[in-house]
């Protein structure tokens, strides 16, 4: 049974490991100045790779969601099974907000599936293949991972596992609240294609971004 300082400790480590920045640190690393001010303002991957670096994408998902896969992990192993699923939790909060950004962070894919895999990982399996898949026919990021979202959940119930079920249910809920905008242009047909070019940010966010 995880105590209320042990499910304190594990909220603020899950927290602090979703709220690093990736695409920020890296594009900035790489001289490509802020991410923030180009396409749809996002820290996420699919904004990272409006820069033209398909490896800084690709590090980029990868750091998102290893931080959610981190942050689950550490807190099963030295707590228990409860701790991950707050942890992973608060991971993915940390990532859509992030305090050293103002609380203005991504829109959680790849940290979601970064958790996904660490707690379910033949689910988290299943949330990629369904991804690509709609990526690579449809080419639009935003409508493959709020695919891959409504889905996962349900194949959790499926399987038993309702705790689990019940944490990504709402952070499926969260990650399709963050994308009410893409929602929007998927209906007027305005959604940006993944590999579109990238342009500058305008004051509020408009681009296709996800992740």
């Amino acid at each position: 049974m995880m105590s209320v300082w042990q499910g304190f400790a594990v909220l603020i480590l899950g927290y602090l490991l979703g709220s690093i920045p990736f695409g920020l640190i890296i594009t900035r690393m790489a001289g490509l100045g802020d991410i923030r001010k180009i396409g749809s303002g996002n820290i996420g991957t699919t904004n990272v790779l409006r820069t033209g670096k398909k490896s800084l994408a690709a590090a980029t998902l990868l750091c998102d969601a290893l931080k959610g896969t981190v942050a689950a992990l550490l807190a099963k192993s030295f707590v228990g099974p409860d701790a991950a699923l707050v942890a992973g939790f608060a991971a993915f909060i940390g990532h859509l907000f992030p305090v050293w950004l103002g609380f203005k962070g991504g829109k959680g894919v790849a940290t979601y599936l970064g958790i996904l895999l660490a707690l379910a990982w033949p689910v988290g399996i299943a949330f990629a293949l369904i991804w690509l898949a709609m990526a690579f026919t449809l080419r639009y990021s935003s409508l493959s991972a709020l695919t891959a979202s409504l889905i996962s959940p349900f194949v959790l119930l499926a399987m038993g596992d309702n705790r689990t079920a019940l944490v990504f249910g709402a952070m499926s809920l969260i990650l399709w609240l963050k994308h009410h905008e893409n929602i929007g242009r998927l209906l007027s047909g305005k959604e940006s294609k993944i590999g579109a070019k990238s342009s500058p940010a305008p004051a509020a966010d408009s681009g296709g971004g996800t992740a």
